[in-house]
């Protein structure tokens, strides 16, 4: 008879791991699905669209000079390549809304008014450093690698290698535009404040051409370009940080 009890709590005890576990794997294949069902119509376009993300480039190639692939199956996979990131990158946002569904059954009502605007401004940062990288970025650094080519040198790029180099730029600024949100978790979640991060500016100033130094090619261009919106973005970071701070002691305030 206690041998059953005891086998009918862990069942109890056991239940809700196996019922989160299940839905986690079933979040999971609702994303995948997303990003399948997003890369059929990219990739049927994978050329169009790898002529336009390469465009920066060509429009500083030397006339009468194309791209050039040295390896058999650059040109199918390098097209595939490209459209299977730009499907994830399309579907961020229901991949995150998938997560958001769920953990914030298990977050509290003050914790969801914070979670989930930081949770869509991480989206649209993370789309703005991507823009800021294609429109602003690329242009400058091709145009300088243009001018500084030695004479008698064609500039001849291999489509792989070009692609390689465009997803790791847009990596890099996807993620450091996110440096207002990593800003106010810290100060949300209590690991700094705002008086410890406006302390260490210096510091953090040097990590963001560091940052920048290892993540982009070794021109001086494209890691000014990277870090100086790092910089600028933590110093937003700090602003929003403070004034939800000073939020909370609002509220604090007229709890009490």
């Amino acid at each position: 008879m206690a041998n059953s009890v005891d086998d009918q709590i862990e069942v109890d005890e056991g239940q809700p791991l196996l019922l989160h576990l299940i839905e986690l794997r079933t979040r999971l294949l609702h994303s995948l699905l997303c990003v399948a069902i997003v890369f059929v119509p990219l990739f049927y376009f994978g050329n169009d669209i790898y002529t336009f993300v390469s465009e920066p480039l060509r429009a500083y190639m030397p006339e009468g000079t194309t791209m050039i692939a040295t390896e058999v199956a650059s040109p199918f996979l390098t097209p595939f390549k490209l459209s299977l990131v730009l499907a994830i990158f399309i579907s961020i946002p229901y991949i995150l809304h998938q997560a958001w569904s769920f953990i914030a059954p298990g977050l509290y009502s003050r914790e969801k008014l914070v979670a989930l605007p930081l949770l869509l401004s991480s989206v649209v940062l993370f789309y703005a450093g991507i823009a800021f990288a294609f429109f602003i970025v690329f242009p400058l650094v091709f145009g300088f690698f243009a001018e500084i080519a030695p004479a008698g040198v064609t500039i001849m790029t291999d489509i792989n290698r070009y692609l390689d180099f465009v997803l790791k730029l847009f990596f890099a600024f996807g993620l450091a535009f996110e440096i207002p949100i990593a800003v106010v978790l810290l100060v949300w979640t209590g690991a700094s404040s705002v008086q410890s991060l406006t302390s260490k500016r210096p510091y953090i100033v040097v990590g963001c051409f560091v940052f920048a130094m290892l993540l982009t090619p070794p021109d001086v261009i494209s890691q000014v370009l990277l870090a100086m919106p790092m910089w600028l973005l933590f110093e937003i970071g700090i602003l929003f940080a403070r004034a939800l701070g000073k939020h909370d002691a609002d509220d604090q305030e007229t709890s009490d």
